[in-house]
Parts: structure tokens; C-alpha cells; sequence
């Protein structure tokens, strides 16, 4: 299994002000790159594994030689999570704001729109340390707000049709320690059009 970074949809600066170029710079060529480079390095040890997508990967850690566990949950994680956020996001001129169809079924699971951001918002500046907030789709249809430390994903809750990387390496060169500014910000280059197409 060789995975590899995906092609990104986006200039570095497409997102500006909201997430600065250089910040993309830096988070897709370096991070990204990273957690792609070392996964593949863990996989390299066993190459007789079975070729499985990267969510099948993530979804059996245990039946992975022990020794590579945490570097698949690790890297596999942080390509799995770094692969839909940029997927997720739109130039702050190009936003569309959710479908009537999306808007019916937050309506319904959350009450309003309203309450989701609320709920979400929440879950991203609450995260402690690094990580995660998403909002997903259950078993049973229903859409969930939850978060996940460092690069675990919620995979074991539903498939994650949004999510908001809030590690320090996502936004402390624009925002430094405001990190609620930049959650609140992120509500303006969401690309619910494609969330939609996650469902």
C-alpha cells in the first residue's frame, strides 16, 4: 500500500483572510506531507499486507501488526482527516450557504442552524491540546457534532462529512492563541455544496 498526497482544488491563496496563505503553504506541503510520508513508511515494514482503502485501514487498526498501530492511527489518521478538510473548503467569495435539503436535516437534528454552529463552535474551541471537531453522519441517518484528540478520526461514530482541524499548525501564524476567532471565521469558507455530496 503506497497512499499518496492528493491534489489540492485550491490556490494557497484562495482562502484569504481567513487562512493565510503561507499557513496552507505549510499545512498541506509539510504536515500533510508528513503523516502521508510516515504512514507509508509504517505500511513499508509489512509490505505482504492486503491492499484496503484508507478508511477500511483505520477502521481494523487491531488486526495490523502491533508494532505499526499507532503510526497508522497517527499518520493514517492525519492524511484520512487533512484529505476532507481541504475537500471542505471554499473561497470566502465563491460561499454558498447550505442546500434546502442539507438545511431540513440540521434543522431537524439540531433544531436550527443556528444551534448546530453553536454545537460545533463549541466543540472546536473546547477541543483540550490538539485535534478535531466534526460534525458526521450516523448509522442511522442522523448528523452528530463531535470532536477527536490529535489525529484520531470518528470513524467509530459515523462518517464525518465536515471537520475543522483546530491543531495550533492550522492557524496560530493569522490568529496566534484566538483560536475561537478562527473557528468563527471558518464558518465563512465552508463548502456545503461539497459536504452535501458527503452524505
Amino acid at each position: 500500500m503506497t497512499f499518496t498526497l492528493p491534489t489540492l482544488s485550491l490556490q494557497f491563496t484562495d482562502l484569504e483572510p481567513v487562512i493565510d496563505a503561507k499557513t496552507m503553504e505549510i499545512h498541506y506541503g509539510k504536515h500533510h506531507q508528513a503523516y502521508v510520508s510516515n504512514l507509508n513508511a509504517a505500511l513499508a515494514k509489512y509490505p505482504d499486507l492486503p491492499e484496503v482503502s484508507l478508511t477500511k485501514l483505520l477502521e481494523n487498526l487491531e488486526t495490523l501488526p502491533k508494532d505499526i498501530q499507532a503510526a497508522v492511527r497517527n499518520n493514517g489518521g492525519g492524511h484520512y482527516n487533512h484529505s476532507l478538510f481541504w475537500q471542505i473548503l471554499t473561497p470566502p467569495n465563491r460561499f454558498v450557504p447550505p442546500s434546502e435539503k442539507l438545511m431540513k436535516m440540521i434543522n431537524k437534528d439540531f433544531g436550527s442552524f443556528d444551534s448546530f454552529k453553536e454545537q460545533f463552535s463549541t466543540a472546536a474551541k473546547t477541543r483540550f491540546g490538539s485535534g478535531w471537531a466534526w460534525l458526521i453522519i450516523t448509522a442511522e441517518g442522523t448528523l452528530k457534532v463531535t470532536s477527536t484528540p490529535n489525529q484520531d478520526t470518528p470513524l467509530n461514530e459515523g462518517k464525518p462529512i465536515l471537520g475543522l482541524d483546530v491543531w495550533e499548525h492550522a492557524y496560530y501564524l493569522n490568529y496566534q492563541n484566538r483560536r475561537p476567532d478562527y473557528v468563527t471565521a471558518f464558518f465563512s469558507v465552508i463548502n456545503w455544496p461539497t459536504v452535501e455530496t458527503l452524505l
